[in-house]
């Protein structure tokens, strides 16, 4: 166990660092900036390659959301959640610790901006209502988990799964960034709104209530649509 959260830390801990990094110090960089689709991307790579470096030790959730949809689908003990929860949530923390400390390196830095913290209303990108911003959580976490639980379901190719996760991490990115700065992952929402420190931390509860919801809905839509399997490695490591 003490091997497995510690994978959950540093995965939780480069997610924050590289996705909320590209979207905090490279997104609007004068004359190179990489813009939403970069951003997008970022999360996404972050996911591949710690899910690689460490899928086998962990099961690489990285994320909240993912614990409690594998959960409901059947794919992860209850006596393991609070453990990796805990984990991920400390490992996000530190990955907007880091960043923090980069950011304010430079002399333009204003926390004011939002440090990469998610929100609605006004403090999302595009202004959306508090509505929409729930609905796109919801239904954007139910589309990751979905796909989580069939690239890693027993029958899926071997292999493939970390680069099906990561692209369809990207994909959620590309239509959610405008809406809330996407979140899906209620670590994810954490680190950074801890920083920020005002509307981003009275703003959190969406992002730990609307995660956890469509991640609840897609592991039992899956155990239904996918059948049950032994689950990969990927997946879970129910031993300790």
């Amino acid at each position: 166990m003490p091997r497995r959260l510690a994978a959950e830390f540093i995965g939780a801990y480069w997610l924050v660092l590289g996705g909320c990094g590209a979207a905090v110090l490279a997104a609007a960089f004068p004359g190179l900036g990489i813009g939403f689709a970069g951003v997008a991307l970022a999360f996404g790579l972050t996911v591949v390659t710690m899910a690689y470096a460490v899928g086998h030790v962990s099961g690489a959730h990285f994320n909240p959301a993912v614990t409690i949809g594998l959960w409901a689908g059947g794919r992860f003990p209850t006596g393991d959640i609070i453990p990796y929860v805990l984990a991920q949530a400390l490992g996000a923390v530190a990955g907007a610790g880091v960043l923090y400390l980069i950011a304010t390196g430079h002399a333009g830095f204003d926390i004011a901006g939002g440090f990469a913290s998610n929100g609605y209303g006004e403090h999302s990108p595009g202004h959306y209502s508090l509505g929409a911003c729930a609905l796109t959580e919801v239904i954007m976490t139910f589309g990751f988990l979905f796909v989580i639980l069939g690239s890693t379901h027993g029958n899926a190719p071997k292999g493939f799964a970390p680069l099906a996760i990561g692209l369809c991490l990207t994909l959620v990115h590309l239509i959610s960034i405008p809406v809330t700065n996407t979140s899906v992952n209620p670590a994810r929402s954490l680190g950074p709104a801890l920083f920020e420190g005002g509307w981003a931390v009275r703003q959190l509860w969406l992002f730990w209530t609307a995660p956890f919801v469509g991640a609840i809905a897609a592991g039992f839509a899956y155990r239904w649509v996918g059948g049950a399997v032994n689950p990969s490695p990927v997946q879970v490591r129910g031993d300790s």
